[in-house]
């Protein structure tokens, strides 16, 4: 089938196009620059060059397509707009990428026990707002003669198949204890992210597109760790003896930004992926500590 995927150069929308290629579909990926363009190009993706502010051209794309994924960004309403109204009346699939930072909660590195799934309701921050509103237009679709699903992913790791092959998190942990000689957390390092693998989030697209419904909403995790577990087994993986290190909120927002030690880095967001799996997903690849300590960090 012929589709359309939003992201292609990125760690998301690269892995998903390049797992759909090798299921033996034509992907057409948008990229902004030429540069990026030859990039996909040499790896199957036929580019199409435009921004998600070309409504016309995201317009044309999905009527050419089959499918159309988007993971370039959780939170452009413009194009989302654009490309469901694209959509409507054709029952064709709309599968957006959100996060599961839409449950975060602020902690400062302590620890939360809030736990969610996919029936949860969701109190977002004001950070997340936006998102979870932009999530809701989107499933409304389904009313409108398409068939809109959003994933979810939790914290991703592991080698990405496009030409983006890192995600965010443990790289920048990874890049702190290379700069500082220890691992470092934010707090106390007791906040936990549920994660997922890349390599299991991308037959989750691929079934989504084959068998959800309109209106699906899929978490995808398959188990969680605490930041101060994940720097524990930083400095096992690069060999430096001792503890990880703590450092305070304003050292946090000094190294990684204060949206991203806020949000992301001292937050937890702990997700359990029921529907997914009530849909037949089944994730196999190695844990978060063993991909550090054995696979491609390593």
């Amino acid at each position: 089938m012929k589709v359309f995927c939003t992201g292609a150069s990125g760690y998301i929308g690269g892995s998903v196009a390049a797992h759909l290629i090798a299921a033996g579909h034509q992907v057409t990926g948008l990229v902004r620059s030429q540069e990026k363009a030859d990039a996909v190009r040499a790896r199957g993706i036929q580019p199409l060059l435009g921004t998600l502010d070309d409504a016309e051209r995201l317009v044309q794309a999905a009527h050419a397509a089959d499918i159309v994924v988007n993971a370039a960004s959780a939170d452009h309403k413009g194009a989302v707009t654009a490309l469901l109204d694209a959509l409507a009346g054709s029952g064709k699939p709309f599968i957006h990428t959100s996060g599961s930072s839409i449950v975060g909660t602020r902690s400062h590195g302590h620890r939360s026990d809030a736990v969610f799934d996919e029936s949860s309701a969701i109190t977002p921050s004001p950070a997340r707002a936006a998102r979870v509103a932009l999530n809701d237009l989107i499933l409304s679709y389904r009313d409108k003669g398409c068939r809109p699903v959003i994933i979810c992913p939790s914290l991703i790791y592991g080698l990405g198949l496009g030409v983006e092959p890192h995600s965010t998190q443990v790289p920048l942990l990874i890049d702190l204890a290379k700069k500082r000689g220890c691992a470092a957390y934010a707090g106390p390092g007791e906040n936990i992210w549920s994660n997922v693998h890349i390599d299991d989030l991308v037959t989750l697209y691929a079934l989504a597109i084959e068998k959800a419904a309109a209106g699906a909403f899929f978490f995808a995790e398959n188990g969680e760790n605490s930041m101060r577990e994940v720097c524990e087994a930083i400095n096992r993986m690069l060999g430096l003896a001792g503890p990880p290190m703590a450092m305070s909120m304003e050292e946090a927002a000094a190294e990684w930004g204060e949206g991203t030690a806020e949000d992301t880095m001292a937050s937890n967001s702990r997700v359990r992926a029921v529907r997914a799996r009530q849909l037949g997903w089944k994730p196999k690849a190695r844990s978060l500590i063993e991909e550090i300590e054995q696979g491609c960090y390593r």
